[in-house]
């Protein structure tokens, strides 16, 4: 490590205990420097996501001329990667290579498909739009190539994320894993944020050379922060080296043994459904700025940043909290509970036509939603049974992933469906309506899973 480097995260370990969130979840085991170097990998993952669903986003529709409907297909097919993060999960609990790791080798691979996946991008995007010489080239090479880069991307994201929070639970002492969890996803909300403003500000002069430049330089960010979280933090074990004898169960009878848990399919069914209370107006909340409360593009860009700080404010108060000793579970009902008030100040904001309140309500829904992941999350680790955390995190982060492209997809047609015979806002409410009953059921189903002190 040069000097300069080193100075700089020295000033940010000692100033951290202070002033950093979430920076007393060091601990002797696991000093500050340390931890914030894993977290990194959350950061690359925070980037190819605003990446995949802000930039490209706009990018393809407006700039490349892409049909809305395809790029829709496109945004969808890293979903289908999310139902098997459970597999890669358990596959990391017990991994056998031949340095006696277990988890570095699913990171690593999973940064190669981000990265893949990022140096075939900008090319497809441009013959998917048939723009320049890219005109003579057929139609299908750009669908195949682009759909093969989006799926590349989003295999790589989640399994990053899946087995980069398990190894964050191998390295936590039980004690501090519910402020790991708040670190580990300020460090993802921080990353979109700080990359939402590159990527607009690179972006704003558009041409196809400078689309290529910032694609491929989130390849080369992913490969850099990837490798310098990995970097030295996974002790080798003769355990887990190849041609150690070792009783293996398979994937289906270990997941039998997970899913006949106490409480464990109720506790899936409150992450799917709280995901898609909080998530179903992820693509709806600018839309209705713009179209019911007239506002500026500039101001509904706000929104998403509001959003996220308001993930911030909820993760901060929940480790705070958690660490207390509180039930995670009773957190993340407060979360639910929150959500509440959240949705109806945003749906009064049409007809007192406040852009205060709409505000004020997407801010309260952003914390909401970071209390609910945060203690559905460190339940999640703290009911892991040993040596199933992988698969455990894997469960919680295929359901959560799933649900939350479900309900972004339905939030969509629901609109579109009861505007068509309705209004506008009228379409924008009853989305917003059944996200309260959503919250509702998720509260009643979170019930028996509640400790009783």
């Amino acid at each position: 490590m040069n000097p300069f480097r080193d100075k700089i995260i020295g000033a940010l370990v000692s100033i951290g205990p202070r002033f950093l969130p979430f920076a007393d979840a060091a601990t002797a085991e696991l000093p500050l420097r340390r931890l914030l170097r894993l977290a990194l990998f959350q950061v690359s993952v925070g980037m190819s996501l605003v990446l995949l669903i802000g930039t490209l986003n706009r990018v393809m529709i407006v700039e490349l001329g892409v049909a809305a409907s395809l790029v829709s297909a496109m945004l969808a097919l890293p979903l289908l990667a999310a139902p098997f993060r459970a597999i890669v999960g358990f596959k990391s609990d017990n991994h056998q290579s031949a340095l006696g790791w277990r988890r570095v080798p699913f990171i690593w691979m999973g940064t190669l498909l981000q990265f893949g996946g990022f140096a075939i991008m900008p090319f497809a995007l441009l013959v998917l739009s048939g723009s320049g010489q890219s005109a003579d080239v057929p139609a299908w090479i750009g669908h195949a190539a682009a759909a093969l880069a989006f799926l590349l991307v989003g295999s790589g994201v989640h399994t990053t994320q899946t087995v980069g929070l398990a190894l964050a639970t191998d390295l936590a002492p039980t004690e501090s894993q519910p402020k790991v969890v708040g670190l580990m996803y300020a460090m993802l909300l921080i990353g979109m944020i700080l990359s939402a403003f590159i990527f607009g500000t690179m972006l704003s002069d558009y041409s196809p050379g400078r689309l290529i430049q910032v694609i491929q330089g989130a390849a080369a960010a992913t490969m850099i922060l990837n490798v310098t979280a990995l970097w030295k933090q996974e002790s080798r074990s003769d355990q887990y080296r190849i041609g150690q004898p070792r009783k293996e169960l398979a994937f289906t009878e270990a997941w039998s043994l997970f899913i006949d848990g106490e409480n464990a399919r109720r506790r899936l069914w409150v992450v799917g459904m709280g995901t898609m209370a909080f998530t179903m107006e992820d693509v709806l909340l600018e839309p209705y700025g713009g179209e019911i409360l007239d506002l500026s593009v500039a101001f509904t860009t706000t929104l998403t940043a509001t959003l996220a700080i308001g993930g911030l404010a909820g993760f901060a108060w929940a480790s705070k909290v958690l660490a207390r000793g509180t039930d995670p579970f009773r957190m993340a009902g407060n979360g639910a509970l929150l959500g509440i008030p959240a949705f109806i100040a945003v749906m009064s904001a049409a007809p007192l036509h406040s852009v205060t309140l709409f505000a004020i309500g997407t801010f309260l829904i952003g914390a909401g939603g970071g209390m609910f992941g945060h203690g559905t999350l460190t339940a999640t680790m703290n009911l892991a049974a040993p040596g199933q955390a992988g698969l455990a995190l894997g469960a919680w982060g295929a359901v959560q992933a799933t649900m939350a492209g479900i309900a972004m997809g339905l939030g969509g047609v629901i609109r579109d469906l009861v505007a068509a015979q309705s209004s506008s806002t009228a379409g924008y409410l009853a989305v917003y309506t059944l996200e309260i009953l959503l919250l509702q059921a998720t509260l009643m189903a979170m019930g028996p899973l509640l400790r009783r002190d």
